[in-house]
Parts: structure tokens; sequence; C-alpha cells
């Protein structure tokens, strides 16, 4: 799993929401905000989580699946 800070960033900007106001919401820091924008920095799946619900978005909007051994669109032999 790997966090899209393309969209975290589209998430946050179409709320008009700061990246300090969307730390204090997801409990985190506004560095962190900004090293995971940036994608400088990835995010854990609770991050993840708490990052969606202060959007009002669903999780699966912030990720991308299928680097982590995870196939994607395959069917299973």
């Amino acid at each position: 799993m790997r966090l899209r800070h393309d969209k975290l960033r589209e998430a946050r900007e179409r709320r008009f929401m700061t990246q300090q106001q969307l730390a204090d919401l997801a409990g985190t820091s506004k560095a962190n905000i900004s090293r995971l924008e940036g994608g400088e920095q990835n995010a854990r799946m609770s991050t993840v989580v708490r990052l969606a619900e202060a959007l009002k978005i669903e999780p699966e909007d912030l990720v991308e699946w299928g680097a982590e051994g995870v196939e994607t669109g395959k069917a299973a032999a």
C-alpha cells in the first residue's frame, strides 16, 4: 500500500483546509502532512484512516495497492 500524495493534497484543498487544520484533525503534525503530501514519506494504514476521517472520504481514496504483494486485477489460480 502506498499513499497517493497527490490525492491527499487534492482532498485537503477541496475542503479549503490548511495543512495545520488537517494535522490537528488527524492527530499528527503539520510537518508530517507536508512530508506526506510531498511524497517524502509513506503513511501507516492507521494514519491513512485518520486522514480519511478528517477529510470525510474513504481510506481507499488515498491509497494505491499492489506494491507490497497484493496483486490487483488478476484472478487467483
